[in-house]
């Protein structure tokens, strides 16, 4: 038989004997009433004939009777507030009774019921807790307390039950469908870096416009509330941290879970040192997607969850949320840490300019999601991480400039076109320009200036100079000159025509363009003449005029007097048909790849010649077509002269062409 149980036998028996007790007393209060009544009646009968002594009689026994009937009316009323009394705690008993009963049916059926018979229980234990007078009243207390504490223990099992059983890791197809710009993680290499970057602009723009979401249900709503209410009773039960221990232990685990389905991967800063460059590309573009969902999406869903679950109870909800998107969140972040403080290259600042984008979109957010203190260290490390991408980014620009212009390559181009350094950079340039909203909230923020064009077009312009005193020194890898020039002026030409076709054009300005299209000229200007100068004078009439000899009369017009020396008019065709045919077998091999270039560069070349050559053959051919074997020494007609300086500039394919064409 328990405490309780003998309590309300013994307040029972109680009860019953102060009713018997009332009851007699009604009867004896009433007894005395009649005597009184009758004693009051026999004196006033009896008054004509007393004497002295007989009313002090009469008033005494009158006197006694009102005594003991008040006595009697006293006891009455004690009784009935110890009637009272019993009744209270026999309520107190009954309703013991009744929570023990519930509460042992357990809360999974009936949560609603188990929760007010914790409650009635609670109430129950403080009522015989403040009655310190009660006998064995300690007994009744330890069993109350005892009962609640096992269901409170049940409460933590069902909360843990119902947490785990409907906390699922939300899928991948779900988490890319809330956020539709952004496209299923990449799984290869990533040979699309020029095709990422020129998307980049609508991207951007994309990524900027606010989504529709519709986020799934991390719990049904139908079991928030009961989470929500076991909660609270766990709160009031003293058990706030067992409470908070089960809540971060199954979300923790669940959204790991989530970002691991996603691909999210917890790497050390050497094994991301140690990735090829093609694997870590491909992990940088999928960390950028896992940032923005699990900012977005996972870690807002987790918020609002957790605020619902513990809304009103006290302050926990921030140190709680804390504590299940801490390792999450320090995954990603230290990923990126690794990629800041990698070894720079040029090639990974574009990466990290859009790992920088990411972090600036998402800051605001950060700083909503993972408010309040208890979150502090998660925000300061995220705008830390922000801060580090942008100096490294900086100085990665810094790296590049240096690189262009003490690049030693040793790759040799043979036919003078445009070099891999210079369609390298000026792609590096141009995908700059992608970049220019983030560029310039970039030196906004963290850069020395204040965030204008200026720094970018100062930045673009030493990268260009460098490029071309780079260009410098590799023409000089060239013995003949005329290849030094052509290619210096297929490269610039190159950079210009690169400019003009870019956003780099508003950045560097037209002065910059035209200042550049003169040194294209020079160079085209300079190649003619350096190439071309000593075949023209072959075609001189210097050195034809003779006062005598075996020479031949010069034709008309010739503009010389005296005979023309044969031999040396032959030496002067078989000279100029040797150096024709070197230069073309030479000058085919070289390259122009610009067809509008290659076109003028050839006309500028039969500008000159071809008017000379026109003169001499008019001149001085007829001399030799009379003599023996003319063709010997008149090999080309202007016409197959000029068809000769059209294959000029083809590349070697070109080379292997006849050099033999006759006039015929």
């Amino acid at each position: 038989m328990g405490v309780s149980d003998g309590l309300t036998e013994r307040a029972a028996f109680l009860r019953d004997s102060l009713h018997k007790s009332r009851t007699n007393t009604d009867r004896m209060v009433s007894m005395l009433g009649s005597f009184d009544h009758r004693l009051s009646a026999l004196e006033a009968a009896m008054r004509p004939t007393q004497g002295f002594g007989e009313p002090r009689f009469s008033y005494l026994l009158s006197l006694v009777i009102q005594v003991r009937t008040y006595a009697i009316r006293m006891a009455h009323g004690n009784i009935d507030k110890t009637l009272k009394s019993a009744d209270i705690i026999l309520g107190y008993f009954e309703r013991m009774r009744e929570a023990e009963l519930k509460l042992s049916r357990g809360p999974r059926d009936d949560l609603e019921s188990y929760l007010t018979a914790i409650d009635q229980l609670r109430s129950i234990s403080r009522f015989f807790s403040s009655n310190k007078s009660l006998r064995n009243n300690d007994g009744v207390v330890n069993q109350a307390n005892n009962t609640l504490l096992k269901a409170v223990t049940r409460l933590e099992d069902e909360f843990r039950s119902l947490l785990t059983t409907h906390s699922k890791p939300v899928p991948p197809d779900s988490l890319f469908g809330s956020l539709p710009e952004i496209s299923q993680p990449l799984s290869g290499s990533l040979d699309q870096q020029s095709e990422s970057v020129s998307n980049h602009s609508e991207n951007q723009v994309k990524s900027s416009e606010p989504s529709a979401l519709t986020p799934p249900k991390l719990i049904p709503p139908r079991i928030l509330p009961l989470l929500h209410k076991l909660a609270q009773q766990l709160v009031q039960a003293g058990r706030q941290q067992q409470c908070l221990k089960i809540y971060r232990e199954v979300r923790s685990s669940t959204l790991e879970k989530s970002l691991s389905s996603l691909g999210v991967e917890k790497l050390s800063r050497d094994e991301v040192q140690k990735l090829p460059w093609e694997s870590l590309e491909t992990k940088i573009g999928n960390w950028i997607h896992h940032m923005r969902i699990a900012v977005k999406l996972l870690f807002a869903w987790e918020r609002e969850l957790c605020n619902q679950i513990f809304e009103g109870i006290g302050s926990v909800k921030d140190q709680c949320f804390s504590e299940i998107t801490a390792n999450s969140m320090m995954v990603l972040l230290s990923f990126g840490e690794a990629i800041a403080k990698s070894k720079r290259s040029p090639e990974k600042l574009f990466v990290l300019l859009d790992m920088y984008e990411v972090m600036h979109e998402l800051q605001p957010e950060i700083e909503s999601i993972f408010e309040g203190k208890a979150c502090s260290e998660m925000r300061d490390s995220a705008f830390t991480l922000t801060r580090h991408l942008a100096q490294t980014a900086q100085e990665t620009f810094g790296d590049f400039e240096d690189a262009v212009e003490k690049d030693a390559s040793k790759t040799f181009i043979a036919d003078g076109t445009v070099h891999p350094l210079t369609s390298y950079v000026i792609n590096y340039v141009k995908f700059l320009f992608d970049y220019q909203a983030t560029l310039k909230q970039l030196f906004q923020e963290f850069g020395p200036g204040d965030g204008t064009s200026s720094q970018l077009a100062s930045i673009t312009m030493r990268i260009m100079q460098a490029l071309q005193s780079n260009l410098d020194v590799k023409s000089k890898m060239y013995k003949d000159t005329a290849l030094q020039l052509l290619f210096l002026m297929n490269n610039i030409h190159y950079i210009v025509k690169s400019v003009r076709r870019s956003e780099a054009k508003d950045i560097l300005g037209d002065d910059w363009i035209q200042r550049h299209r003169r040194i294209v000229q020079q160079n085209a200007n300079q190649y003619r003449r350096v190439a071309w100068s000593k075949i023209l004078q072959t075609l001189s009439a210097q050195g034809l005029s003779s006062s005598g000899g075996s020479g031949v009369p010069g034709t008309e017009g010739g503009g010389s007097s005296g005979l023309v020396p044969k031999p040396i008019l032959k030496d002067k065709f078989k000279s100029f048909n040797m150096q024709f045919e070197e230069l073309c077998m030479r000058q085919c091999e070289w390259t122009v790849p610009d067809q509008e270039l290659r076109e003028s560069l050839r006309l500028a070349v039969a500008e000159v010649l071809l008017p000379a050559y026109r003169s001499f053959i008019k001149r001085f051919g007829p001399l030799l077509e009379n003599g023996k074997n003319p063709s010997k020494y008149i090999k080309y007609s202007p016409e197959n002269l000029e068809a000769r300086l059209g294959e000029l500039f083809e590349g070697k394919s070109s080379a292997s062409k006849s050099s033999t064409e006759t006039r015929r």
